[in-house]
């Protein structure tokens, strides 16, 4: 096992590792911008080292200055924990280069399932069902003639990166061509790559993703499935396992095409599959995101397993020593997030000093965040400041306390969206679980 390990992010996510590594006895190595000296990563990590200004592109951007760091203190291997660096593969092949381990799969396997196209490609090969579309196109007329072929409402989507950015609905042809320059200009704009690809609009649709674990000698877990259909502009909002939606049957099927998938790439570490399910159970695959999900503390409410700890048992050498079978899902979970915004003045990001902060509690409550009296949430960075998760045993009472959760919850000084999130779980389309991708895509 490590001894020592460096974190390439911050806030919650961040803080998560450290303590993963406390208890694993690793010694926590934490980077941060000059913005964020006084967050609670800083504070609570072993060694602690600026690694420059504010914005993300001087700092948690800055390969050169967080490999440097890491050479420079000795760590063994590096977390880089969600968004940031997690899914750029010119970093973890830099870190193989200066013999440190990258908690994630190899390089070639990130730039493989990155790049959307090939992905999809990978997964037809594994036989894997894939939603009806065309390779990458770089010129309107060209993408327009696929269109036509493909039919509408279809997506325009950014071939490389994630997180919603670069993606356009297009729901007649007289859309078209205004949302292909949209779509193109904010690809090249996020991730340096203004190819994108087209593919069917599948409505309504589950939007649902399988977590899985891949050590090194070719064992494969799948930890069954969580829903994310709840989404406000392709980010996600509210998460739960197991879905309401989901029968054994389906939950098989998926996990088979998921352990598929990743013997294809022959992955390594913690990944995730996402599909999209129909009304008739069929489901096909969006893509695979090779790194530690958001979303990821609703896996462990309901399995029992820690993925941080094990993502780090992986990239020590070490064999997963239990089956799919043996984390089967007990109970529920849900989670949600809870972002410093405002909802009334159109989601308008919010900063500022915590003037007050009071976290709920009791049997199976958690609250990931890296907030603390007195702190100043920045405006540079992601509004997430944390995620709200409970654990019960049945669906209709993990409902109930999350509700109760939220109403302990208290966070003054900052705008955020506990009350969105209380609207959104009081709704007669969560409460009866039908919803999907599109039911709350525009509320609010």
């Amino acid at each position: 096992m490590f001894k020592k390990l460096l974190i390439a992010n911050r806030g919650e996510i961040a803080v998560r590792i450290i303590r993963a590594c406390k208890e694993m006895g690793i010694q926590s190595v934490a980077v941060f911008s000059e913005a964020d000296a006084d967050s609670l990563h800083v504070s609570l990590a072993d060694e602690s080292y600026c690694i420059g200004p504010a914005f993300v592109k001087d700092s948690y951007l800055n390969s050169a200055a967080i490999l440097s760091t890491a050479l420079a203190c000795h760590a063994e291997a590096i977390h880089p924990g969600y968004g940031l660096l997690s899914e750029n593969a010119g970093f973890a092949g830099l870190c193989a280069q200066h013999g440190i381990t990258f908690v994630g799969p190899p390089a070639e396997v990130i730039s493989k399932m990155g790049d959307k196209i090939e992905a999809r490609k990978t997964m037809k090969g594994a036989e894997v069902p894939v939603i009806p579309g065309c390779d990458a196109v770089f010129e309107p007329d060209a993408a327009a003639q696929e269109a036509k072929k493909i039919g509408y409402p279809l997506l325009i989507k950014a071939r490389s990166g994630g997180g919603g950015r670069g993606i356009r609905l297009v729901r007649e042809e007289t859309e078209f061509a205004r949302a292909y320059s949209a779509a193109s200009a904010e690809a090249k704009a996020a991730f340096g790559d203004e190819a994108v690809y087209l593919e069917k609009f599948l409505s309504p649709a589950k939007h649902i993703e399988i977590q899985l674990l891949c050590d090194n000698f070719g064992n494969i877990v799948c930890l069954g499935e969580r829903e994310c259909s709840i989404q406000r502009k392709n980010q996600k909002l509210i998460e739960e396992s197991p879905s309401p939606a989901i029968t054994d049957e389906i939950r098989r099927a998926m996990c088979d095409a998921s352990m598929k998938a990743a013997a294809a790439v022959s992955y390594r570490g913690a990944g995730t599959i996402e599909y999209l399910l129909d009304r008739d159970g069929k489901f096909c695959f969006m893509e695979m995101n090779t790194r530690l999900q958001v979303e990821h503390p609703v896996t462990e409410m309901v399995t029992g397993i820690d993925l941080v700890k094990w993502q780090l048992r992986i990239a020590s050498g070490m064999p997963l020593d239990f089956a799919s079978e043996e984390a089967a899902l007990r109970g529920h979970a849900i989670e949600c997030r809870i972002n410093a915004e405002n909802p009334s003045e159109n989601f308008r990001p919010s900063s500022g000093k915590i003037t007050l902060l009071h976290i709920p509690s009791g049997p199976w409550v958690r609250f990931d965040t890296a907030l603390y009296q007195d702190y100043t949430v920045p405006p540079f960075y992601d509004s997430l400041v944390g995620k709200l998760i409970v654990h019960a045993k049945t669906r209709e009472e993990a409902i109930r306390k999350m509700r109760s959760s939220l109403c302990e919850l208290v966070i003054e000084g900052i705008d955020h969206n506990r009350e969105y999130q209380m609207e959104l779980l009081s709704s007669e389309e969560f409460e009866s679980g039908a919803y999907t991708t599109d039911t709350f895509a525009n509320r609010g």
